[in-house]
């Protein structure tokens, strides 16, 4: 050490204060006495400190000569109070002095790094390869191997290099760890954290996310539905400040930053998210305070599922927190939360949401009941909407499930009528795939084709939402483009009027003629969202509208275009069922599109268009405003025969029961197919309709087969003059302009066909009908595999040149991976 020292000590540099020499001379003169005495601390412990502290001196003169980055705490007078037995105090104080110098001289002779300082140029070269000028990045710490051990300086190194250096993009060099954006996760500190997207509304994170010494990452990056605040996250200008944070971090613990779950309300520090460990509420500061190698699991929750477990005080979403060791009571508690939690791994559709309850049709016994009355639905909205759920992640509400809709939203190879009936009738038999043993029959219509030239004039009335729950991406700017795939359609003889209803109603445009086009495209582009829902005055006006502008013997038709949100006058699906029966009267038609989510009412534009000689479909994007109003334009906007009604009457010969797969909104008494003040449903231009009956043919075994009731007065018995016939069918209709009933039997033969002989068309109609059934969860099916849906559903794929078919595949396909 004395030979170290006075290498040092023969450099030109000025001494570190005046009398320097003198003062170093008594130190070697009393360290080469070396005396062995006892309690000598009060005599040399004032030599000793006085020695340490020159020579920290020394050591940080040359220590500076070097470009480090960050000033170090002088070790060496640290721990200095113990006395160690059996040893000089000199010696230990010589011991120290020792080793702190092999330290600073290993230090040197590693490569130093000087660091980018904030506001200072930090060398990086721009897109032509000079020097860049005047970059500003955060000061990030400088690690010294002298100030670790080996283990603890690997470690730290290892969480230096993790720090991504600045990217160039666009020809300028960009701050990574600025944050961007706080869509998804905002980040509280020095680290990056991958995103991970989620449509769940209960989301878990791992105990390997959480006791690696970052719990914060952890809940900002594997969640993405908690999103943490940046409070304070502007540039570090101060190396302590830097330190310090990437500390705070490092130790596990949330500092102060506010925790809110996205998409709950907004993010401020008001809306909180309520804190549960083990089952048990807690405030904020107790969350904070665990230690993250102790938590096993995290669940954040929000939603629905929220509201189930703690009510109203989850309104902003829950973080549940389960540590590794529990008491019994916690484990109780914390299973029961699980089970309620596990409910709701997929979204659930909005609250909000207006959707009408019903049972599917129940099997019915041939002998008491040969009868089967119903009226047909064109209407295909449900499909789009489920769709929507579908690819949105969401569960699939069974009230949404419309199965005839399913089936009718696809054309089927019927052939055209040959008389002067408006539609040919179709009919095939054969196994119904997903109850062995049961038959299903399948019955179509197909809708005359009527050519565009030979249309009747068109007496167009948009009426058009524009209160402020269609102020969305999907709401309004969607219709206008909607309905400006409408005008493509028309001719110059139709006509088109503009009704608005917000917290009042009022006309836009008076009926102006369709090759006018620029004037009614600009009455849509200034149509704006804002106020209340006033649907009743509304419709009153729109309808209005219509007949003073009436067309005898043309096409008169109101298109609403609606989320279904009325809250203004007439707002009860009730209201608006007497509102809409009265104006059918008028002889003017309606067509329902419906918009949007969150808060879309089904059940409201599912009544306007039952019950107002209408149609009703779901727009979810261009492509389906495209397919309704554009390709099947004819089918959707003309009417060739209202008030259409189907009546069946089985064999009890051959069926011992059946049941009408859908169509239970639409089921009508026996005694109304004849009456023909009853209301129907309308048939388009080259619409098809097709409707399913599961049969369980007679002598067969089922499970699902009702329990005969023995009458005593009256007995039905099979007749042998009808032993060839499985069932017949009646239609009834009546023109579009007529108040008369027309009638069309037709009989079905009982002929079983095999699977491998049945057409592409029924094969996929079954496909469409079984995943129906499946999504609404039915009781009254055995097989419930998606797998053979898909099957059956490429099966029967046939000429698909539009591609519905082949989307439907891909939605099956996708709930299967959402399902799990």
């Amino acid at each position: 050490m004395d030979k170290r020292f006075n290498d040092a000590s023969r450099l030109s540099e000025e001494p570190v204060f005046p009398g320097f020499e003198k003062v170093w001379a008594k130190v070697e003169e009393k360290l080469e006495q070396k005396k062995e005495t006892k309690r000598m601390l009060p005599v040399w412990l004032p030599y000793g400190i006085a020695a340490s502290l020159i020579i920290g001196l020394g050591a940080f003169y040359f220590i500076s000569k070097d470009t480090i980055a960050e000033t170090q705490k002088p070790l060496i007078v640290e721990n200095r109070t113990g006395i160690s037995s059996g040893k000089n105090d000199i010696q230990a104080v010589d011991s120290t002095i020792q080793s702190n110098i092999k330290k600073e001289i290993e230090a040197s002779k590693l490569p130093q790094k000087s660091p980018a300082l904030a506001y200072e140029d930090t060398g990086i070269p721009d897109h032509n390869g000079k020097a860049a000028v005047g970059k500003k990045y955060d000061e990030i710490y400088t690690l010294r191997k002298a100030d670790y051990t080996t283990d603890e300086y690997n470690i730290r190194k290892q969480q230096e290099a993790a720090v991504p250096a600045p990217q160039k993009r666009g020809g300028q060099w960009k701050d990574t760890l600025k944050t961007q954006s706080i869509d998804e996760v905002v980040l509280v500190g020095v680290m990056p954290v991958k995103k991970v997207a989620y449509t769940s509304s209960a989301v878990s994170v791992q105990s390997n996310y959480i006791a690696s010494n970052t719990a914060t990452q952890a809940l900002q990056g594997k969640v993405a539905g908690v999103a943490v605040q940046a409070y304070g996250t502007k540039r570090i200008r101060k190396k302590d400040q830097a330190i310090n944070t990437f500390n705070s971090i490092n130790n596990g613990y949330l500092s102060q930053a506010p925790i809110s779950i996205r998409g709950m309300s907004s993010l401020n520090e008001g809306n909180k998210a309520l804190f549960i460990v083990n089952g048990e509420v807690v405030k904020d500061d107790f969350f904070r305070a665990l230690n993250p190698k102790k938590i096993k699991s995290v669940d954040v929750v929000k939603g629905a599922a929220a509201s189930a477990l703690f009510g109203g005080q989850a309104a902003n979403g829950v973080i549940i927190v389960r540590t590794k060791r529990l008491s019994r009571k916690e484990k109780r508690r914390m299973e029961e939360i699980q089970k309620t939690i596990s409910q709701y791994k997929q979204n659930p559709v909005s609250d909000n949401e207006g959707y009408d309850e019903f049972v599917e049709n129940p099997f019915e016994l041939t002998k008491s009941q040969p009868l089967s009355t119903f009226s047909i639905d064109v209407d295909n909205a449900a499909y789009s909407n489920i769709r929507r759920m579908i690819n949105n992640g969401q569960t699939v509400d069974k009230n949404a499930v419309r199965i005839e809709e399913m089936i009718n939203y696809f054309k089927y190879s019927y052939p055209q009528p040959k008389n002067n009936d408006p539609f040919s009738i179709n009919t095939e038999y054969s196994d119904a795939p997903w109850n062995p043993g049961h038959k299903l029959l399948k019955i179509g219509l197909q809708g005359k084709n009527v050519t565009m030239d030979k249309l009747p004039a068109s007496n167009l009335v948009f009426l058009i939402d524009v209160s402020g729950s269609m102020d969305a991406p999907n709401k309004l700017p969607l219709l206008k483009s909607s309905f400006k795939v409408l005008l493509d359609q028309l001719r110059p003889q139709d006509r088109v009027g503009i009704v608005v209803y917000a917290g009042s109603a009022g006309m836009v445009l008076s009926p102006t003629s369709a090759k006018e086009k620029t004037t009614i495209i600009n009455a849509l582009d200034n149509l704006q969202a804002g106020g209340s829902t006033a649907g009743g005055e509304g419709i009153e006006l729109a309808y209005k509208l219509a007949q003073e502008h009436f067309i005898k013997g043309g096409n008169n038709r109101v298109v609403i275009a609606t989320d279904g949100d009325f809250n203004v006058g007439a707002s009860s699906t009730t209201d608006v069922k007497t509102l809409i029966e009265e104006k059918r009267k008028s002889g003017v038609f309606l067509t329902c599109l419906g918009f949007g989510m969150g808060n879309y009412k089904d059940n409201m534009l599912e009544t306007l268009a039952d019950k107002g000689n209408g149609n009703y479909a779901y727009i979810d994007n261009l492509q389906e405003a495209n397919k309704f109003l554009g390709k099947e334009f004819a089918g959707s906007m003309y009417a060739i025969a209202k008030d259409v009604k189907i009546q069946i009457e089985f064999n009890p010969e051959y069926v011992s029961s059946y049941r009408l797969i859908g169509y239970e909104n639409r089921k009508l008494r026996n005694e109304d197919f004849t009456n023909d003040k009853i209301d129907a449903g309308e048939l388009g231009s080259g619409h098809t309709v097709t409707a399913l009956y599961e049969v369980i043919p007679a002598h067969t075994k089922s499970e699902f087969l009702p329990e005969e009731n023995k009458l005593k007065y009256n007995k039905t018995s099979p007749s042998e003059n009808f032993s060839d016939e499985l069932a017949t069918i009646k239609f009834r209709y009546k023109n579009p302009d007529g108040d008369k009933s027309k009638e069309i039997i037709q009989t079905v033969k009982n002929e079983n066909n095999s699977k491998v002989s049945v057409s592409p068309d029924f094969k996929f109609a079954s496909s469409i009908a079984w995943f129906g059934l499946v999504l609404r969860k039915s009781d009254l099916i055995r097989k419930k595999e998606l797998s053979d849906i898909e099957k059956l559903a490429r099966e029967g794929k046939g000429n698909d040149e539009e591609g519905y078919r082949s989307e439907f595949l891909r939605l099956v396909e996708s709930y299967k991976a959402i399902s799990k």
